[in-house]
C-alpha cells in the first residue's frame, strides 16, 4: 500500500478546514449565517439559542488561520499514523 506524504495531507486538510471557515465568514459578512444556523437547528428539532455576532474582518482572519493550522496538523498526524500502520 502506498504511503501518504504528511506535508501534502496536511496541506489538503488545512485547505479544507480553511475553505470551510472562509465560507462561514462570508456567510456572516453577507448576513446569511443567522438564517442558516436557525434553519439547521430547526430541521434537527433544536430551538435556536445562538445569535451570530456582527462580522469583524480581523476575527475572520484569525478563525481561518487557526482552523487551517489545526487542519494541517490533523492531516500530518493522520498521514504519519497511516504510514506507520501500513508498513
Amino acid at each position: 500500500m502506498a504511503s501518504i506524504n504528511p506535508n501534502k495531507a496536511g496541506l489538503a486538510v488545512g485547505a479544507l478546514y480553511g475553505a470551510w471557515h472562509l465560507t462561514w465568514s462570508l456567510l456572516v459578512a453577507l448576513g446569511l449565517a443567522q438564517p442558516l444556523i436557525d434553519f439547521l437547528f430547526w430541521i434537527h428539532f433544536i430551538k435556536p439559542v445562538y445569535v451570530i455576532e456582527p462580522f469583524e474582518s480581523l476575527r475572520a482572519v484569525i478563525l481561518i488561520v487557526v482552523t487551517s493550522g489545526i487542519g494541517y496538523l490533523i492531516g500530518v498526524v493522520f498521514a504519519l499514523v497511516w504510514n506507520r500502520l501500513h508498513r
